[in-house]
């Protein structure tokens, strides 16, 4: 490989590097304890040396060096891991650039010439895959370690590298971390110990910081069972960044799809870059904040001041760019920011010198590279202003010419949003009396003043201030008539609405009429949903949530529809316009809940964990009288899935609505806290589980809203439980204020974070169930222990994740649905079939991709579809291991009868074979999951008889003289070979004398005698030659005699049946031995588990 020329004092390296060819400007030089005459403690030492140091030597102990005689200085410029490699470097040297040099005059020419000529190669060969590495020449060397070291196929692409400590016991190792695509490596050298670490990413259960006395800070990876500890780190919250990016990556495309594909940025695992994850991960943060489509990304950020109106200072924060929005958070604990649409900016060039009519002045002082913000937000506003809004926004940016470190925008204030056809349901069945003066009215009136003013102060619409005095409004409340405008602007629905015209009446049009499966749940939910509410006891509400529900299961067919959809969509019908709900049901589903609304609900289960992690955090009491925190994990996730919505009375529910619309989760685990914290005493007074579910349902139907101006009718409505007999209420603006005043400490940021670490496990638990479940089900059937199938299905699935980890168009990536049956969870096409089956069966008869791999594959697949799973791969495997020699024979025998179609048999038959999987593969995977298909093979299945041998059909000769080529390759390399051989020829021969006598007794005139003994004595022949064959020439030998043989008998045509095959080779001992000899299939899985991955890697 060629270097960057560095230079080198020679001088100090005399005892390191021995010279092994010399000229007048190069020198190849050897590390010492390397090579001819390595070892021993100098090779220790050297070896520890260049591993603690990062050396390159470590992996290239060979290097070429520069110099001019007149000179001590001397350049690296090439290196090598073998002498092969770097022998070819210097011969180059010699045939390009030796007979150069000698027309330049100075040393100082002559090593400029060769520094600009390396130079040059490496520019050359870093083109393409070096081009986003921030120091290409280390990452050349360090990506030639990472590839020396650990092996791992050419496709895995290396991200970064750290220096860092492996704790290995108690001892450190130190060392280098090398983070890929898909693994996490580990790699130290010191005094001759060698520690090698290689865990893939989908094998991870926990990824954490931690510290500890001996420890202060590390990273805890916790995967297979066994605990890791990386410490010494330079740039530890750098690397844990990244290392939670690389997992997380992993777990969407592997585990996680619906999430995954919503990510195109790393779509592409071959692409994936240390400068790409950092990117994506502080847009995922930037989006998560702001509340911005999924579409968004952070492209620049401005340190600046933005002049506040309302407070009248200046307040230091950061702008924050991206495609269609211009954002600003405050830095100084103002809690202070505010989201820009580009659409409602619109780009001038005139000074500005008076007030616009509905437009307000942002005015962002002190930018350091404002010429550059001015250009951006110009360009931005002419791309993205749509004729919607460009009619009717009245804004202004300038850039002031006397002050050029200003940039002055002018925003519209007005609502552009385009009317649509239906009002709030609450507005139509419970229109306010602005007559009504008793004292809730009254109340709802003034609070309805407060937010006005409010407005006034901060700004109305999607340019409006969100500061601490906002959260101060929304604790005490929101006024009904307002309520459906703030949740549109909180959740950040109203900028997915605005840029998104007409889209909803096009999916209602498109989607009405259409019927799945998500169609049938819904019909069957409409009306559970608040059903003693009068909007939804009318056709009006029933055909608003028909619609919204509808159009989003046809807009997102992965989520479809999930139980508690109904519920939250009935509420938020209740507030907002139809149009405004459905938006609303998006940045739920899609933003603020991710992964909450699938069959696996792990979004849901992911913020438990966050739920119990709090618990242990604040309230230690309650944990140490219930240790086991998995209760409160089942009790509160209808609190997560519906917002409390199922467990309050609506008008209670709808405050906690609106605090998690500003929120988000965070003021549902707030509030889930403070529920816990007020029943405190009663519930480490429980005695049981049953006991602590009434008394929070006690508690529940005791929550009370004595703000609210809904009549009785519309209260009572949505409570659960109608029998209200305690005798104390909580009201719920009290219970929220306390859950802010107690738990307001609680981050987003960090919620994030706790999300991110639990997720990993709770996927990997999910993971786990679907094992023991899979396990269960076919150890029922096999003769394997718990952990040999344990170790199979360990094999199985990283079959299973081989295929998928360097390329997105994996049939078994492409087919992987965690809503199957647990046995068609993960399942192996033929290529990663037939590798991990090499592997494993225990004869080693079949090769990779070969057309006895396929027949087997073809054998084992009952239901035909392309594609193998784990039962039928366990089912093969117990057969060949722990079978009988009768079941083993009629395996082999059964591989060799014709599929149900024709299939030309041929030399190279590999590629035709495969054309008759890929058909019905096809088939299979268009449309939704076939319910009825399952069912019926499940009764197939239940009401299959046991096969008998009298069933199966006759082989024909072709057929046979494959079998008869099957069991020789069978017996190939056995220590009986010999008698082996010799028993299936004299097999082979009674055979065909058999089938010979029987046709001369069945046909009624003979004919000449001559012919039939000619064609029994070749078939003998043929036998007896492939008995009296060496191991060596077996093969050969075998199949041009069996071809010779069938070539001779072409003319009679003979077939034998399985009962007279099994009688002739129970005739012979040494067979017989051979079958019922037990093979240790321990053994074949340790060695499958090495070489696994190399034989990926080998490819």
């Amino acid at each position: 490989m060629w270097l960057k020329p560095e230079e080198i004092l020679l001088k100090n390296a005399f005892k390191l590097w021995v010279t092994e060819k010399d000229n007048e400007y190069f020198v190849l030089q050897r590390r010492r304890g390397y090579g001819e005459g390595g070892g021993g403690l100098t090779g220790l030492l050297v070896g520890t040396l260049d591993t603690v140091l990062d050396s390159t030597s470590k992996v290239a102990p060979y290097r070429i060096l520069h110099h001019t005689p007149d000179s001590q200085i001397y350049w690296s410029i090439a290196c090598g891991v073998t002498k092969e490699e770097i022998v070819h470097h210097w011969e180059w040297l010699q045939q390009n650039i030796m007979r150069t040099l000698s027309v330049f005059d100075s040393s100082e020419d002559i090593t400029s010439f060769v520094q600009g000529k390396i130079r040059g190669l490496i520019a050359e060969e870093g083109k393409t895959s070096l081009v986003l590495e921030d120091d290409p020449e280390k990452f050349r060397e360090a990506l030639l370690r990472f590839e020396k070291w650990f092996n791992l196929p050419p496709e895995e692409k290396l991200v970064t590298y750290y220096s860092c400590s492996y704790w290995k016991g108690k001892v450190p190792c130190q060392g280098w971390l090398y983070l890929s695509t898909n693994f996490l490596c580990f790699y130290s050298y010191l005094l001759g110990a060698e520690v090698k670490l290689v865990i893939s990413w989908d094998e991870i259960w926990r990824l954490e910081k931690t510290s500890n006395v001996i420890l202060t800070e590390s990273i805890h990876v916790l995967a297979n069972g066994e605990d890791h500890y990386f410490s010494m780190l330079l740039h530890l919250n750098e690397t844990f960044v990244i290392m939670e990016q690389l997992a997380d990556y992993s777990i969407k495309r592997l585990f996680d799809k619906e999430g995954f594909q919503r990510e195109p940025a790393l779509s592409d695992p071959l692409q994936i870059t240390k400068r790409g994850l950092e990117a994506h991960a502080k847009s995922e943060q930037f989006r998560t904040f702001f509340r911005l489509p999924k579409e968004e990304n952070l492209l620049e950020v401005h340190e600046c001041f933005l002049w506040v109106p309302f407070s009248h200072f200046n307040t230091l924060g950061k702008i924050c760019l991206s495609e269609n929005y211009l954002c600003f958070a405050s830095q100084d604990g103002s809690q202070c920011h505010i989201i820009i649409p580009m659409r409602e900016v619109k780009s001038n060039k005139a000074s500005v010198t008076g007030s616009i009519e509905n437009t307000r002045a942002l005015r962002f002082s002190e930018v350091r590279d404002y010429q550059r913000l001015a250009n951006t937000i110009r360009s931005r506003c002419g791309i993205s202003a749509s004729p919607q809004h460009s009619a009717s926004s009245e804004s202004l940016i300038n850039h002031f010419e006397d002050n050029p470190e200003d940039v002055t925008l002018m925003v519209g204030q007005k609502d552009s949003s385009k009317a649509v056809s239906t009002e709030a349901l609450m507005t139509v069945f419970h229109p306010q009396d602005v007559e009504n003066l008793d004292p809730k009215m009254l109340k709802e009136k003034m609070k309805e003043q407060s937010w006005n003013i409010h407005f006034s102060e901060y700004g109305r619409g999607t340019s409006m201030f969100f500061t601490r005095k906002t959260r101060d409004l929304i604790v005490r409340g929101v006024p009904e008539a307002l309520r459906g405008e703030l949740w549109m602007l909180f959740s950040g629905a109203v900028n997915d609405m605005a840029t998104h015209p007409g889209y909803y009446t096009e999916l209602v049009e498109q989607s009405l009429g259409t019927s799945t499966l998500a169609t049938d749940e819904i019909e069957r939910d409409l009306h559970r949903s608040l059903p003693e509410h009068p909007a939804f006891q009318s056709d009006t509400g029933i055909s608003a949530l028909r619609r919204v529900l509808t159009a989003y299961a046809y807009r997102n067919p992965k989520i479809g529809y999930c139980q508690a959809m109904n519920i939250l969509t009935s509420v938020l019908l209740l507030y907002a316009k139809e149009e405004e709900a459905f938006w609303l049901l998006v940045a739920v589903c899609e933003r603020m809940l991710p992964d909450y609304f699938n069959r696996r609900i792990i979004g849901a289960l992911v913020d438990q964990a966050v739920f119990e992690d709090l618990i242990r955090e604040h309230l230690p009491q309650l944990v140490e009288h219930m240790t086991d925190l998995s209760f409160f994990s089942s009790v509160s996730l209808s609190w997560f899935l519906t917002l409390f919505i199922s467990v309050l009375p609506i008008e209670s529910a709808v405050n906690v609505v609106d605090c998690f619309f500003y929120d988000g989760i965070k003021a549902i685990l707030q509030l889930g806290l403070a529920v816990l914290d007020y029943n405190m005493e009663a519930l480490i007074g429980c005695h049981d589980d049953a006991e602590a579910v009434t008394i929070l349902n006690k508690f529940f139907d005791s929550v009370t809203n004595r703000d609210s101006p809904l009549p009785p009718t519309v209260q009572q409505a949505s409570v659960g439980n109608n029998d209200k007999a305690s005798d104390f209420n909580v009201d719920i603006s009290q219970l929220i204020r306390e859950a802010y005043e107690k738990y307001g400490a609680i981050r987003s940021e960090d919620v994030e974070r706790s999300r991110k670490r639990n997720k990993l496990y709770v996927i990997q638990t999910l993971e786990d169930t679907t094992k023991q479940n899979v396990m269960r089900v076919v150890s029922q059937e096999v003769r394997f222990s718990a952990l040999q199938l344990d170790e199979l299905y360990y094999l199985f699935k990283r079959q299973h994740f081989l295929s998928c980890y360097w390329t997105m168009q994996s049939p078994a990536l492409l087919h992987h649905d965690p809503s199957l049956a647990y046995l068609e969870q993960y399942q192996l096409g033929f290529q990663q079939f037939s590798v991990l089956f090499s592997l494993l069966e225990p004869w080693a008869f079949c090769t990779p991709k070969s057309t006895l791999s396929l027949w087997v594959f073809r054998l084992i697949d009952e239901n035909q579809d392309g594609l193998i799973n784990f039962k039928e791969f366990c089912y093969a495997l117990d057969t060949l291991y722990g079978g009988s020699f009768t079941n083993k024979l009629k395996f082999l025998f059964k591989l060799h009868l014709p599929p149900g179609e024709p299939l030309t048999i041929a030399s190279n038959s590999t590629p035709q074979l495969i054309l008759f999987i890929i058909p019905k593969l096809q088939q299979n995977c268009k449309g939704k999951v076939d319910l009825q298909a399952y069912l019926k093979q499940w009764q197939n299945e239940i009401l299959k008889k046991e096969e008998t041998i009298k069933d199966l059909p006759r082989i024909n000769q072709a057929q046979f003289i494959h079998f008869s080529k099957t069991l020789y390759n069978i017996f190939h390399g056995d220590p009986e070979e010999e008698s082996l051989y010799r028993a299936v020829a004299h097999v082979t021969s009674l055979l065909l004398r058999m089938e010979e006598v029987g046709r001369r007794l069945q046909e009624p005139s003979s004919p000449p005698e001559s012919s039939k003994p000619a064609n029994t004595s070749a078939v003998e022949e043929s036998s007896t030659e492939e008995a009296s064959t060496t191991p060596e020439s077996c093969d050969t030998s075998s199949s041009h005699n069996s071809q010779d043989a069938a070539a001779e008998l072409s003319e009679t045509e003979w077939s034998f049946s399985f009962e007279q095959v099994l009688a002739s080779l129970l005739n012979e001992p040494a067979i017989v031995s051979f079958f019922e000899r037990p093979v240790d299939i321990q053994t074949k899985v340790g060695h499958a588990k090495v070489a696994q991955l190399k034989l990926k890697a080998n490819k």
